[in-house]
């Protein structure tokens, strides 16, 4: 049996802390102006693990957007990264508070042994071509408490997005996968991960609030940027290797894509039946 075809882009771990938080406080000004939030019907870890890994195929295609797209909203892409781990840190703040320095170490416990069975599964299917060994590599160069916790961020987005692929050809079992993407965050929160210093405090009271709206300014850039890379890449055929979607997940990217077009109203999948067309900001450009 042939391997399967290499992907363009893998999910990635989100950057650290420091860097997530900074990021918030850039499109922070932007929530208030989303009037109408997506349901979050998606594990909001993965989703933004996907997001990064595919920024920069995205952006190595930026030319392109501008000269062969001149309606493309750029800045939906040029703003993509902040908004992933913007998202990313609304999320964390929305958290439950840590158990404390007494619950620390079970957490850290758990949280490197299953780091290191994902890994050892990753680096399996990664021979066999199932996930990218780029992207495994980079998960297993990770040290420290706070690599840690991304990591099994990463892990469980590569998981989930290959998991149709490989459920049969691995032992890790899906609720691994589930608690490694609900473990990293719970272990960013506990070391603080969350309290940046130098940062003003968040405006909206409501951390749920703000989380559905950061979540809603990424499903929004990231959509418009599948659109945008649909029309581009329809010859080649890649163009969900370069942006998977960010619903696909243990039940299977179109049935996931299906429910999320059904629930969000937020416009049709970036492939449309057929090959009619691309629209983006009401425009239809033909796909030749």
């Amino acid at each position: 049996m042939a391997r399967p075809r290499g992907k363009k882009s893998a999910p990635a771990r989100p950057s650290a802390p420091k860097e997530a938080a900074e990021a918030f406080a850039r499109i922070e000004p932007e929530l208030e102006r989303v009037e109408k939030v997506v349901p979050i019907n998606v594990d909001i870890p993965r989703a933004v693990a996907v997001a990064v890994g595919a920024v920069p195929h995205l952006m190595a295609l930026r030319p392109r957007f501008v000269d062969e797209l001149p309606r493309f909203p750029i800045e939906a892409l040029d703003k993509l990264m902040n908004y992933a781990l913007g998202a990313w840190y609304a999320h964390l703040l929305a958290l439950p508070a840590g158990p404390g320095q007494d619950g620390l170490k079970p957490l850290l416990d758990e949280a490197s042994a299953l780091r290191a069975d994902l890994l050892v599964a990753a680096e399996a299917l990664a021979h066999k071509g199932f996930v990218d060994a780029g992207r495994v590599a980079e998960i297993r160069s990770g040290n420290g408490h706070l690599d840690t916790a991304n990591d099994l961020v990463a892990l469980a987005a590569l998981f989930g997005e290959a998991w149709d692929a490989v459920k049969n050809k691995t032992t890790v079992e899906w609720t691994e996968v589930e608690r490694a993407s609900k473990l990293g965050p719970e272990l960013l929160v506990a070391l603080g991960a969350r309290n940046q210093p130098g940062l003003p405090a968040p405006r909206t009271a409501d951390p749920a609030d703000r989380r559905a709206r950061a979540f809603t300014l990424l499903v929004r850039a990231y959509d418009q940027c599948r659109r945008g890379v649909t029309y581009l890449r329809w010859a080649e055929g890649d163009h969900d290797a370069i942006a998977p979607s960010l619903f696909a997940s243990r039940g299977g990217a179109r049935r996931a894509a299906r429910a999320k077009d059904e629930e969000t109203d937020e416009g049709a999948e970036a492939e449309q039946a057929g090959g009619g067309g691309v629209d983006l900001e009401g425009g239809e450009i033909p796909v030749e």
